[in-house]
């Protein structure tokens, strides 16, 4: 069997969660705590990071696009990186787009403050940090909608790992409460089909000890 260490509201975590699920593998999850810094977790992977990915026979990988690439290429149908040299650009821009711009823009400042600042006793956040969190999201959401009034999804007709990264961000700024979606109508119904499939459903059931979620995260009709 498959494991996979998380933590549960790392949109790395999620985004591979998401792929696992749309290829329909089964696999553990494992919880880790990386600030514990655990000696057998970073003999896996020396960053200290999630997610790492065991697979059935063993092999250990690291880093949420390289995991989805091996699986992309272990499990080809769905693919999930693109059918053409076009598609695989373009869907490796925008999965590259969310994982550094969006999270350094946007996740590091809202759930860096609201959740990891908690888990580690650090204080209250900051509300400079939420505000510069929370405007740059809007310049990102509707960049979202720009996109799906062009494109079936994100990156063009198929689902991809551009959909997958930016829906592990977005849950767990979801989870938060923290979208405003009622005035990004284009990125809400975006959002609301990938929160549909099946795939997603085991994201909506994650709870952060102390932290409850939104009370509509688990809507399928918000």
């Amino acid at each position: 069997m498959r494991k996979l260490y998380h933590l549960w509201l790392s949109p790395y975590s999620r985004k591979v969660r998401l792929a696992l699920g749309e290829k329909k593998l089964a696999y553990e999850l494992e919880l880790e705590k990386v600030w514990e810094r655990r000696p057998e977790y970073l003999a896996l992977n020396p960053t200290g990071e999630v997610p790492v990915l065991i697979d059935a026979d063993g092999t250990v990988l690291a880093d949420s696009t390289a995991i989805c690439e091996y699986l992309d290429e272990i499990v080809p149908d769905p693919g999930l990186v693109g059918a053409t040299s076009r598609a695989r650009a373009e869907a490796r821009r925008l999965a590259a787009w969310f994982d550094l711009k969006f999270n350094r823009e946007v996740t590091r400042h809202l759930v860096g403050e609201k959740v990891v600042k908690r888990l580690l006793g650090k204080g209250q956040p900051d509300s400079e940090i939420l505000r510069a969190g929370k405007a740059n999201l809007r310049v990102h959401l509707a960049y979202i909608g720009y996109l799906g009034e062009r494109r079936n999804w994100l990156a063009g007709d198929s689902l991809s790992v551009a959909d997958l990264a930016a829906a592990g961000h977005l849950s767990a700024l979801d989870y938060l409460g923290d979208v405003p979606w009622d005035e990004f109508s284009g990125a809400k119904d975006w959002y609301a089909r990938i929160k549909s499939r099946p795939s997603f459903k085991h994201l909506l059931r994650d709870v952060v000890p102390g932290i409850p979620p939104a009370a509509h995260y688990a809507d399928l009709n918000f």
